[in-house]
C-alpha cells in the first residue's frame, strides 16, 4: 500500500515539468575532438572508446588547476578546463559560503546539485553545512542556470540522446569540480569533501575517484551505471524514447562506462563515503542503487549506508528533506573532523 502512495506521488511530483523535449539521436563523436576515438562504425568506436577511457582515467580526468580564479560579492567564477560551442557554459561560476568558526576555515565541501537544479538549488543544505562549522561550495553544473544558452529550457545537453556530447559534458563536470578543489585547497582548507545528489552523485563519484584531495563523499541517489538510470528512470523516459532503436542498453552502457560510478570502486578506497538511496525512488530506481552497495560489500570497501523512506522527488518535500540534509552534513562533519577519515559502518 505504502509503495503505491510512494509511487503515486513520484509521478505526479515528476509531471509538474512539461518542458521535456525527446531530442533526435546522435552519436556526438564531434564533441569528443580532444579524443582518441578510433574512427569507422560510430557504435562500436564508442564502444571500444568508452572501455579504454576507463583504462586511462587519470588522463581522461586530468585537469589542472584554473589560472584566473575570481571570487566577488560570494560567487567564485573561472575558465572550465574543457571548451564547448556555448560561451556561456565555458565559465564556471560557485555560490561560496565561508564559515568563520575555526573548523569552517579549515573544512570545506564542494556540492553538486541534482540535474536541472536551479541556481538556488541546494543553497539551504550549504547553510547547513556552515551550521556544522564546514564551508560550502556550490558549483553550477555545466549547461545549468547561469551556464545554460539561450536555445536551452533545460539542461538538456548534459544528459541526452547525444551520445558523445553526454559523455564530454559530464567528464567537464567533473573536471570543473576538480578546479574548485583545488581553489579550496589553496585558501587553506585541510579537509575537503564533496557532496553530490542525483546527476551530481553519479559527479561526485567520478571527482573522488580521481582527485587525491577528497577525504569523503557524500552520494545521495546512487547506480552503478550511468546509462541504466536513464534507460530506466522515471525522469529520463524521454531521453530513452530516442536513444531506444538506434542503440541497445548494452552497447550504451558500454559507451557511457567512462562516466559510470562502478568501473572506479578501487579508486574510492580509503575515503569516506556515504551511500544514499530512497527506498520508492522511481527515477534512481531501487534495484540499481542496491546493485552499487552490494558491488561496495564484494569489494569490502568501508561505507556508511542510509536508505530514506520515500522517493526521489519526494526527498526534497518535508520531513525527508530535513532527514536527508541531516544524514549528508552528519556524516561529512564526522568525516572530516581532524582531517582523517573515520572508521567506516555498513547499516
Amino acid at each position: 500500500m505504502i509503495t503505491r502512495v510512494f509511487h503515486h506521488w513520484e509521478r505526479r511530483l515528476a509531471s509538474t515539468s512539461t518542458d521535456r523535449v525527446a531530442r533526435p539521436f546522435e552519436w556526438g563523436t564531434e564533441w569528443l575532438a580532444d579524443e582518441p576515438v578510433p574512427g569507422g562504425d560510430p557504435r562500436a568506436a564508442l564502444q571500444s572508446w568508452g572501455e579504454a577511457s576507463v583504462r586511462r582515467s587519470d588522463d581522461f580526468y586530468h585537469v589542472e588547476p584554473a589560472g584566473d580564479y575570481a571570487l566577488r560579492d560570494g560567487v567564485l567564477t573561472f575558465t572550465s578546463a574543457i571548451h564547448t560551442p556555448h560561451a556561456e557554459n565555458n565559465l564556471v561560476r560557485g555560490r561560496y559560503f565561508p564559515d568563520a568558526s575555526p573548523k569552517g576555515r579549515r573544512r570545506a565541501v564542494v556540492v553538486l546539485p541534482q540535474w536541472n537544479s536551479d541556481a538556488t538549488g541546494h543553497l539551504r543544505l550549504c547553510r547547513l553545512l556552515n551550521r556544522f562549522g564546514i564551508s560550502a561550495l556550490r558549483l553550477s553544473l555545466p549547461y545549468h542556470d547561469a551556464r545554460m544558452p539561450p536555445e536551452l529550457a533545460r539542461a538538456d545537453y548534459i544528459v541526452s540522446s547525444n551520445v558523445g556530447r553526454t559523455v564530454q559534458v559530464c567528464r567537464q563536470a567533473v573536471k570543473d569540480a576538480r578546479q574548485a578543489i583545488a581553489w579550496l585547497h589553496a585558501q587553506g582548507y585541510e579537509s575537503i569533501g564533496i557532496l553530490g545528489t542525483s546527476l551530481g552523485s553519479c559527479l561526485a563519484m567520478l571527482t573522488t575517484a580521481h582527485e587525491p584531495l577528497v577525504k569523503a563523499a557524500a552520494l545521495n541517489h546512487i547506480s552503478p551505471y550511468f546509462a541504466d538510470v536513464v534507460w530506466g528512470g522515471l525522469s529520463t523516459m524521454h531521453v530513452r524514447q530516442t536513444l531506444e532503436g538506434n542503440v541497445t542498453l548494452d552497447e550504451l552502457r558500454r559507451m557511457w562506462l567512462p562516466i559510470s560510478p562502478l568501473p572506479f570502486l578501487e579508486r574510492v578506497r580509503g575515503r569516506g563515503i556515504l551511500l544514499v538511496y530512497a527506498l520508492y525512488d522511481l527515477t534512481f530506481p531501487v534495484d540499481l542503487s542496491r546493485k552499487l552497495v552490494d558491488a561496495f560489500r564484494r569489494h569490502r570497501i568501508d561505507h556508511q549506508l542510509a536508505v530514506l523512506p520515500c522517493g526521489h522527488y519526494s526527498t526534497g518535500k518535508l520531513p525527508f528533506s530535513v532527514m536527508d540534509g541531516l544524514t549528508l552534513c552528519r556524516f561529512l562533519n564526522r568525516s572530516l573532523e581532524g582531517g582523517s577519515r573515520p572508521a567506516s559502518t555498513d547499516t
